[in-house]
């Protein structure tokens, strides 16, 4: 890694790096896999990671298209998952009377596993540093049109890597400026479902033990890609561990965490304290009453809804640890801190304080354009009109694209280039099951929610309900609609602007309403705030290599990364909590809280107490640094293998979307050997035991 080289960088890194160096003792920090802490493990732990270790690790992970992580772990292209990464899945592939959140799937044949619509998967293969192009493009513009024309480059770079390699491409943002990266993907979307427990073990204690320890779940489950109609013939693959783990032992978390914002300015972390973060926990206490409601007219609409009904819960705990921490006045403190000592390295440097001396004075604008127009760009579904419901989505992504399509690519909206039409075409294709009283719902909620917001005569809601209710609005557009239908859609697209504008097809219609005020909206969110964000956190980012060379990781992109940490139990309420539970733990719970849902066995687990080793250890917690996105990721040993799978952390960890403490925080994870029990004793999976059991023996 780079460290400061002249006498001026380590008289003010003086300055600044006693935080660093705490920190650095510390398991801190979400690493891209191309630039590891080194240095840092081999202090700490003794270990050197290898650069053949580091690429096959990377190439043995997964990214998931339904928001989290996973891993390939057999030379047959099975994948590990978590559940929750996966019920969406489970959700489309059940029925009315074929419920597999409830019941469960072992596919005992090959020819069983059943093929998993709107499902792909990412494997990280290349990655190339491409800032220099992209800050190319924007040098000697005003910022809205330097921003403008780093998107333009950012399509461009992807659109030409597309067709040179054929892979997936996407241009990273790092250091929310600092770096731009092209993540080149081999991309898999032939994924079929082999195994998944039942949902009552997987998220067992439900929403009661959500981000708490110790747990007893069982969140896991297993796919396999396929490629030219045969298994894959995987080149990677981490194999499962036989020994497993122990207390104190180093483990890695290799994964794809979704966002953090570590690296915001002060002025930014108190607008998302005061006007951001309020406003998205407001909304999803909101959603989540409105899912129970529906959820409580039957069962059907319980199954219907269960999805939905726990994203709104598990965010909504995600977003009451996300204020609890802006709240606490030593996180803010610490961060003023660190802030204050940068500047002054930056100040006591004429060269520096010319260049980058104003980047936090201009973030704070930022923000305050930001908490001016936060309201009415979320109240209309902010830039990407987004009205919660999988019909309006076809209708906003068939209305923009016969807009875009006519466009150079590097021209249009970002999601619409030429590099991402394939995936774009496939999820408006999607052959996933649809409920018209759901969409209905869900359509007259956010039509209900911008009313609440804007006000009911404000001009946009006045237009988007025309003349009726929400409830009739959205009654009115769900059954007139025909984009239930996959050939419809398919007209729609392939006739583009003529068969568009030729449409009387009300969600149209309603999307034709909005679009412009969402248009406008993203514009000037883009050339006030991210625009602006971008350019004065290039300059941030630029001061802290100066000051530290870049031994700092990014904040994270839902790209792969790599954390590491040791199995470490913690202290809270004056008592220990110890690192592990085991199975017998599990039946104790249940036998302690018989009367309640959420800890009841479901009959396959009833029946297997006396067949199953009880001191087998099921779930672990560890100082590994993770966040949302990570679930699914593997914990993988010094030697590459399988010895646990991250579902969770816990509610000390919710803080570390803005700073990490290894004091309490710790990642909650699924033990191999638990997982490994259960296939055996339990579900008697014996195709997918062979199979992990196998990779663990050839060398």
């Amino acid at each position: 890694m780079m460290r400061p080289s002249t006498l001026s960088r380590l008289a003010f890194a003086a300055l600044y790096l006693a935080p660093v160096a705490l920190a650095a003792r510390a398991d801190e920090g979400m690493w891209l896999i191309n630039r590891p802490p080194l240095e840092q493990m081999k202090a700490k732990y003794g270990f050197e990671a290898t650069p053949e270790w580091l690429e096959h690790v990377q190439r043995s992970c997964v990214r998931v298209s339904t928001g989290g992580s996973g891993s390939i772990v057999s030379a047959d292209g099975l994948v590990m998952t978590n559940h929750h990464v996966a019920s969406d899945i489970l959700e489309k592939l059940s029925s009315k009377e074929r419920n597999l959140l409830e019941t469960g799937f072992y596919a005992k044949t090959a020819a069983e596993e059943q093929k998993c619509p709107d499902l792909h998967l990412d494997v990280l293969w290349k990655i190339d540093d491409v800032t220099e192009r992209v800050e190319g493009a924007a040098k000697g513009l005003a910022t809205a049109e330097a921003g403008a024309a780093r998107r333009k480059a950012q399509t461009q770079i992807e659109d030409e890597a597309k067709q040179a390699s054929g892979m997936h491409c996407e241009v990273v943002t790092l250091y929310q400026g600092g770096r731009y990266h092209l993540y080149q993907y081999k991309r898999f979307d032939d994924v079929r479902l082999v195994f998944a427990p039942e949902q009552q073990i997987a998220f067992y204690g439900g929403d009661n033990d959500n981000f708490e320890f110790p747990r007893y779940d069982l969140d896991c489950t297993f796919f396999r890609i396929y490629e030219n109609g045969a298994p894959l013939v995987a080149e990677h693959f981490l194999r499962w561990s036989r020994a497993g783990t122990q207390d104190g032992d180093m483990v890695f978390v290799a994964g794809h965490p979704g966002s953090t914002q570590r690296l915001n300015s002060v002025a930014h972390l108190e607008y998302l304290r005061d006007v951001a973060v309020p406003f998205v926990l407001g909304r999803l206490m909101r959603n989540e009453v409105w899912l129970q409601t529906f959820s409580g007219k039957s069962a059907e609409h319980a199954r219907i809804a269960r999805g939905d009904l726990f994203s709104a819960q598990n965010s909504r705990k995600v977003y009451v640890g996300r204020l609890a921490g802006l709240l606490d006045p030593k996180v803010l403190e610490k961060k003023s801190s660190e802030e204050a000592q940068l500047r002054a390295a930056v100040d006591a440097n004429p060269e520096w304080k010319a260049k980058w001396g104003d980047a936090w004075s201009k973030i704070a604008q930022a923000e305050a354009s930001a908490a001016a127009m936060y309201k009415r760009y979320s109240a209309i579904g902010s830039g990407a009109l987004n009205l919660g419901t999988d019909t309006f989505a076809f209708a906003k992504d068939i209305v923009r694209l016969a807009d875009e399509k006519s466009k150079p690519s590097g021209e249009r909206l970002r999601e619409y280039g030429d590099a991402g039409l394939e995936a774009l075409l496939d999820a408006i294709y999607s052959p996933a099951p649809l409920y018209p009283e759901f969409e209905t719902y869900r359509l007259e909620s956010a039509l209900s929610f911008m009313a609440e917001t804007l006000g009911a005569n404000d001009a946009i809601v006045i237009a988007a309900l025309g003349g009726k209710s929400p409830r009739a609005r959205a009654e009115e557009c769900v059954r007139g609609t025909k984009l239930f239908d996959i050939a419809e859609r398919k007209r729609l697209v392939e006739g583009g602007k003529a068969a568009v504008d030729a449409s009387n097809d009300p969600l149209l219609q309603l999307v034709k309403v909005l679009d412009p005020h969402s248009r406008q909206m993203r514009k000037k969110w883009e050339d006030e705030v991210q625009s602006v964000e971008r350019e004065s956190y290039a300059k941030i980012a630029a001061a802290k290599f100066a000051v530290q060379g870049e031994s700092v990781y990014p904040d994270a992109t839902f790209t792969l990364r790599l954390s590491y940490g040791a199995i470490k139990g913690y202290s809270q309420n004056d008592a220990l909590v110890a690192p592990y539970t085991d199975i017998s733990g599990l039946f104790q719970k249940a036998q302690e809280r018989p009367a309640e849902a959420a800890y009841a066995l479901p009959p396959s687990w009833k029946g297997a107490r006396d067949a199953v080793a009880l001191k087998t250890p099921f779930n672990f917690v560890s100082t590994n640094d993770i966040i949302g996105g990570n679930s699914g990721s593997p914990v993988i040993n010094r030697a590459g293998e399988v010895v646990g799978l991250i579902f969770d952390g816990n509610i000390q960890s919710l803080v570390g979307n803005y700073v990490y403490s290894e004091e309490q925080a710790r990642s909650v994870s699924v033990d191999a050997r638990g997982m490994l029990e259960a296939l055996k004793s339990v579900y008697k999976a014996e195709r997918v035991v062979q199979e992990l059991e196998k990779s663990t023996t050839a060398r």
